[in-house]
């Protein structure tokens, strides 16, 4: 990507200024696609400039969210110029790489990125509560932007920020490919569950699949492979908003290893417990399982709950 000097220069044009996660996605995703483009940022577009020079996030164009008549998602969320320039190129970048599953990548990667750099552009912010401070994408983002009395250029700084977004839409990518990939491979393991708990053959990414499966409402466990040896096993959130786990491992277990673990719960073979007990590590799948077994003694399902109160 090359920021011109002259604006008739330019095949891509966005405003200068302070820069934003939205600008500075879009701008590039479009080096992305298009390959080293040449972008022009300026305050103000010129009446004669070409009608096929790209222009977004200013000049209340097709690329651009500022007007009143901007294009909502089904949720209410506007697109802006980064969900906008997605839904008109986003398939045909996709395509071009010669992705699978381009419907479902291209849905994901909106749901999983993109909608939240528009909601937060479009002044809908997360409700956040913690004792400390948290840095959402845009706040990070924002800190390319010159900083007071640094001497910073900001050119070389947009320049700078591009450049990350561009690692990030990489990584970005990948991890959604992996995700609906491995969906077909979670559903199938699905069908084979037992005792609240799915079992898969090997790690693969599942929380969001068994969080949006009315299959997967019982389940209160999974049990994988671990790269470290031997098999994880993990709790599951109550829900994709509420990450209060629905069924913990037995308080006695939290923080505990090795001997003392096996000790204290009766299982040999059980190595490790989380301190905040969303996780225990065991030797064998064997193990695993008779693990799952001790946390749920004492487990109720909720309709019963609801039937004994």
């Amino acid at each position: 990507m090359e920021l011109v000097k002259d604006i008739y220069d330019a095949s891509f044009i966005t405003h200068s200024g302070t820069m934003h996660t939205d600008d500075i996605f879009s701008t590039a995703f479009l080096d992305l696609y298009y390959k080293n483009i040449k972008v022009y940022r300026t305050t103000t577009i010129p009446k004669d400039i070409d009608k096929n020079v790209i222009i977004y996030d200013i000049g209340r164009g097709k690329f651009d969210h500022h007007q009143e008549d901007a294009k909502k998602r089904e949720n209410g969320i506007t697109y802006c110029s980064f969900g906008l320039l997605w839904q008109e190129f986003g398939k045909d970048f996709l395509k071009k790489r010669n992705i699978d599953n381009i419907e479902e990548v291209f849905t994901a990667f909106d749901k999983d990125l993109i909608e939240a750099i528009d909601a937060d552009d479009n002044g809908v912010f997360p409700k956040i509560e913690a004792q400390y401070k948290v840095k959402t994408l845009s706040e990070v983002f924002k800190l390319f932007n010159p900083g007071y009395k640094s001497g910073q250029d900001e050119k070389e700084q947009f320049i700078k920020a591009v450049k990350v977004a561009k690692i990030i839409i990489e990584e970005e990518l990948l991890s959604v490919i992996g995700k609906v990939i491995a969906k077909k491979q979670v559903l199938k393991c699905l069908e084979k569950k037992e005792n609240h708990t799915l079992y898969l053959d090997e790690y693969m990414p599942y929380e969001q699949t068994i969080l949006q499966e009315e299959s997967a409402n019982d389940i209160l466990f999974v049990v994988y492979p671990s790269n470290r040896g031997g098999y994880g096993i993990k709790t599951v959130p109550i829900s994709s908003e509420d990450h209060n786990k629905r069924l913990d491992f037995p308080e006695e277990w939290a923080g505990l290893e090795n001997e003392e673990l096996e000790e204290k719960s009766g299982i040999k073979g059980l190595k490790f417990c989380h301190l905040t007990r969303f996780l225990a590590t065991a030797d064998t799948l064997e193990t695993a399982k008779i693990v799952v077994n001790k946390a749920l003694e004492n487990y109720q399902p909720k309709e019963t709950l609801a039937k004994n109160d």
